[in-house]
């Protein structure tokens, strides 16, 4: 059997009136990325802090590479990164002054700590600007400075939530590709994420949480799988007419139609296959909204989300399904 280095059974907690976890269990394998993914306030990084030790939990269990998170708190710190949505460096301190200072917390010799903060700047691609304060850093490399201190540790176990927020593609491919190197070198990833593609290349298995609660799991492909229809896709020419396009696959499709404003982009699970795309050709012309393109696809990993968290809220309109933040994530 694998050794699991996270473990969560019925871990639950409330600030206030909001249940921000109502009774979470899952577990994660040694040299392995799990993923969490979920709507804003669905409680991802309430979990992630309280097995980072930055919180307690209100009642259930949680270990971390074999340490309980709240009875060893103190030793499994040593045994932990993290990197949290916002970039927490210090702008008055160089690049390799923040490096160095996490390597002093973690107990190394100078010449370790050294050593580690050159090889961090290098791997990601900040040796240049290692030497300026933070201060002068764009976003991105505050981020990418962010990541690699959680690493000057080296810890078994890493947590990242939401690690590509505010990279440029290039970085966020860079990044990919240097996790799953560490995976590969044995350590363990929990990895909260907005982004389906982020999800569908690292993760080994996916948890979805909404409402505190975990609502499916599975590897990419087993979820997608839940969705055993096809989606029929309409992207419209003209943006005014994305309401229009919805309430016309709405009468064609099963489920509420999702629109993608960026992308002028309506879609919904498919009841007939080729039929509903020739009826709802028919229809688009008939109302007059004009097309760039038509077509029924696979479901993807955005159409199991969207489908298992409209679920939960029967009442939302389409619109708000994929963008309308609940709640501010609870800390």
């Amino acid at each position: 059997m694998p050794t699991p280095m996270i473990e969560v059974e019925a871990v639950t907690k409330r600030f206030g009136r909001v249940q921000a976890l109502a009774g979470v269990s899952l577990t994660a394998e040694a040299g392995s990325v799990l993923a969490l993914l979920g709507p804003n306030g669905a409680g991802k990084t309430t979990l992630v802090r309280i097995l980072a030790t930055l919180l307690h939990p209100d009642s259930g269990r949680a270990r971390v590479a074999g340490y309980d998170v709240v009875a060893d708190a103190g030793p499994l710190r040593s045994a932990i990164g993290l990197a949290g949505q916002y970039a927490a460096v210090d702008e008055l301190l160089t690049g390799r002054e923040n490096l160095e200072l996490v390597g002093l917390l973690y107990h190394l010799s100078r010449r370790e700590y050294k050593r580690r903060a050159a090889g961090a700047l290098e791997q990601f691609g900040l040796t240049d600007a290692g030497d300026r304060t933070v201060k002068t850093y764009s976003g991105g490399m505050r981020r990418r400075l962010d990541i690699a201190a959680s690493l000057i540790g080296r810890p078994p176990v890493l947590f990242l939530d939401e690690p590509t927020t505010g990279l440029d593609p290039r970085t966020r491919n860079e990044l990919w590709q240097f996790i799953e190197d560490l995976v590969g070198g044995g350590t363990t990833v929990l990895l909260t994420t907005q982004v389906m593609e982020e999800a569908e290349r690292l993760a080994h298995r996916i948890i979805v949480v909404d409402g505190g609660q975990v609502i499916a799991e599975g590897t990419a492909e087993e979820l997608k799988d839940r969705l055993s229809s096809a989606v029929l896709e309409a992207r419209v020419t003209r943006a005014a007419d994305l309401d229009r396009a919805a309430a016309v696959l709405a009468g064609l499709g099963h489920g509420r139609p999702h629109i993608d404003p960026d992308q002028q982009r309506v879609s919904v699970p498919a009841r007939g296959g080729t039929r509903d795309l020739l009826a709802a050709g028919r229809r688009f012309e008939d109302d007059g909204i004009g097309l760039d393109d038509l077509g029924i696809r696979r479901p993807s990993l955005d159409d199991v989300f969207l489908s298992l968290t409209a679920a939960r809220e029967p009442g939302r309109p389409a619109r708000q399904q994929a963008g309308a933040a609940a709640s501010q994530e609870s800390r």
